[in-house]
């Protein structure tokens, strides 16, 4: 629960005040020390901005996804392709891509994430780079970057032949 509440920039007091739940209940709850009713969790969920079963993660998916090569959507555009590698569900707290793009292609504008996302591109053929926040990281076969993945962002290859790479994007706990 701190995770959730920190990765949405919420105080223990806030969270109190949207809640109901008062901020030495909320403490012992974050620390384990006991277990809220099931009114009190449906508090801190609606507080949290959750339904009571996305706090519970009762709503989850199997624990086990498999996408089968023949089940993967693609989407091509301007230079750039891309297959999602995994389920691209609401709720899925991680998505792998890969990306190929042809020479002086780039990727989309702007591809926001949540707040708090990460992103970890790493490059399996050729040279791409990598604009993030208007700073540019040029990376070769190989290399790997890690990022904010709410920042403004995208991917170019500066080269004469194709370049490939994996994207991972995390949903975040960091603080937006």
């Amino acid at each position: 629960m701190r995770a959730l509440r920190e990765a949405r920039g919420i105080s223990l007091r806030e969270l109190a005040a949207a809640s109901g739940v008062s901020a030495p209940m909320l403490s012992q709850v974050e620390r384990g020390e006991t277990s809220p009713t099931l009114t009190v969790a449906g508090r801190i969920a609606s507080g949290l901005g959750l339904t009571l079963s996305g706090l519970l993660r009762l709503d989850e998916a199997p624990p086990v996804a498999v996408v089968r090569r023949t089940e993967r959507r693609s989407t091509s555009r301007n230079g750039h392709s891309f297959v999602y590698l995994t389920k691209n569900a609401p709720g899925e707290r991680a998505s792998v891509t890969l990306h190929t793009l042809k020479p002086r292609a780039r990727t989309g504008g702007s591809p926001l994430h949540a707040p708090g996302s990460r992103e970890t591109a790493i490059v399996q053929r050729g040279q791409i780079t990598a604009i993030v926040d208007g700073a540019p990281y040029v990376l070769a076969e190989g290399d790997t970057v890690t990022f904010d993945a709410d920042l403004a962002h995208h991917f170019e290859n500066p080269g004469r032949g194709e370049a490939t790479f994996y994207a991972v994007v995390t949903a975040g706990l960091r603080n937006p």
